[in-house]
């Protein structure tokens, strides 16, 4: 008797929603785990490694079905690539999943679906992948080879050959198909990191210390991140490594006024917040600014279970000028919207939604923005830009056309503010560009840029 509620039916549905209708992989899940939160723990860990690792290896998945199939992927209907494609996922990478096993669910969904005229396809396709799918021949042209082993769009391997090395390329690529922990920072304004690292460990968590900041772990094992009593008291949250750098490198002094432009979730926001209640002297104040009341509620749910005092939300556009806010921030947070090709091992969709005229269209965005943020920076300010992205583009050249269109701006040397392990990643003296795989982060991207006392506007 089939289950009222079927896994393999979910994950499709998500599946489906992601990459016929747009919608964001990350998104869909959350909601969908959370509508579906009775189910097991093992099927809601079905649910999303068959969703999550479809996604991560869908070129490859598509490449292989084209050897097999008479119709070819882009000709199929939706319903039924979805289900060869969470099927071939299945037999490929999931052992614990017999072939057998994935074939007749693969039919049974099919019919389920309405499109029982169809079985005998779904199966024979199905039944010669299992026999036949290790001795598929992968391209023999480098970065073809590379694009179809790794389910990454080869523009952006060509791109990523422009500046590095096919042993890194390959390291980054193999990155974002590992498994991941999650990130987190310990809230040092609540408790020490050995203390949260002891309160999660009686909780049955998995806490890994990270080596670059001794208030980062990472974890694994839980359940619901959610019901964990240390996140719910504000012990804790969720924020990768690397932008808790941000926070390190901008290094906001006593008493400073920051101003975060596109702070939503507010991970550095909070970052900076809590870094100037502990130097105290009045605490200063960090204002979270993002674009729509949506996220702007986003950082305000967070500030009230992390609990910071000295931090406020506005909600406005980065790219329109704000002549009140002229020279008022000692220190202006620009994490700026970006192609997130440095945490496409999070988001698996991001790769097929890129595209180089995408990534050139936001350049010019961050340009848009950062010429009117810039304004914002008293003199000897710091204004500190990011991306979490892996696109000279988006990066070094963006910096290399403000210190251009701005020159009373230049770099600032901040190897000092970094651990050991990074310093001699550091270059032009003020930037840092982060690799998936060549360092322990997602990849992403920060530059220090200082206001000149002496100029004029």
């Amino acid at each position: 008797m089939d289950k009222p509620v079927n896994e393999r039916e979910i994950a499709l549905a998500v599946l489906l929603e992601v990459t016929e209708n747009g919608k964001y992989s990350h998104i869909m899940l959350r909601d969908v785990l959370s509508k579906y939160q009775y189910l097991e723990k093992r099927e809601r860990a079905f649910i999303t490694r068959v969703v999550e690792g479809t996604l991560e290896h869908m070129i490859e998945i598509d490449y292989i079905l084209d050897q097999f199939s008479k119709v070819k992927v882009k000709k199929m209907k939706p319903v039924i690539r979805g289900i060869l494609r969470s099927a071939v996922y299945q037999m490929k990478y999931m052992d614990s999943v017999p072939d057998r096993a994935v074939c007749s669910e693969s039919v049974k969904l099919a019919v389920r679906k309405g499109f029982s005229g169809l079985k005998g396809y779904v199966n024979g396709v199905l039944r010669s992948i299992a026999r036949g799918v290790d001795s598929v021949q992968y391209p023999s042209e480098k970065m073809a080879e590379l694009s179809v082993r790794y389910s990454c769009p080869e523009w952006i391997i060509r791109m990523w050959g422009r500046s590095y090395d096919r042993k890194v390329i390959e390291t980054m690529l193999q990155e974002f198909q590992c498994e991941k922990r999650t990130p987190i920072r310990c809230c040092l304004h609540r408790n020490e990191p050995d203390i949260l690292k002891k309160r999660l460990e009686r909780e049955g968590v998995k806490v890994y210390p990270h080596p670059y900041l001794p208030y980062a772990f990472e974890i694994s094992g839980y359940d619901h991140l959610e019901e964990l009593e240390a996140f719910q008291d504000g012990s804790f949250t969720v924020q990768d490594v690397s932008s808790m750098l941000v926070g390190e490198i901008a290094d906001p002094p006593q008493g400073a006024r920051v101003i975060d432009v596109c702070a939503a979730p507010g991970g550095k926001a909070l970052h900076a917040a809590e870094k100037l209640l502990l130097k105290g002297g009045g605490c200063g104040h960090v204002e979270a600014r993002d674009l729509t009341e949506q996220k702007a509620e986003l950082i305000r749910e967070n500030i009230r279970r992390i609990g910071l005092p000295n931090i406020s939300v506005l909600c406005r556009d980065a790219s329109v000028p704000d002549e009140a806010s002229g020279e008022t921030a000692d220190v202006v947070i620009a994490d700026l919207p970006c192609s997130g090709l440095g945490v496409m091992g999070k988001k698996a969709d991001l790769r097929y939604r890129a595209s180089q005229e995408g990534i050139e269209e936001l350049a010019r965005l961050q340009r848009k923005i950062l010429s009117c943020v810039q304004a914002f920076v008293k003199p000897g300010g710091v204004l500190l830009y990011s991306t979490c992205t892996v696109s000279p583009v988006e990066n070094m050249e963006n910096v290399q056309w403000f210190l251009e269109e701005y020159p009373e701006f230049a770099l600032d040397d901040i190897a000092d503010r970094l651990c050991p392990q990074l310093r001699e990643y550091v270059a032009e003296k003020g930037c840092l560009q982060l690799l998936p795989g060549v360092h322990k982060s997602d990849g992403f991207f920060i530059a220090r840029l200082v206001r000149g006392r002496g100029h004029e506007r």
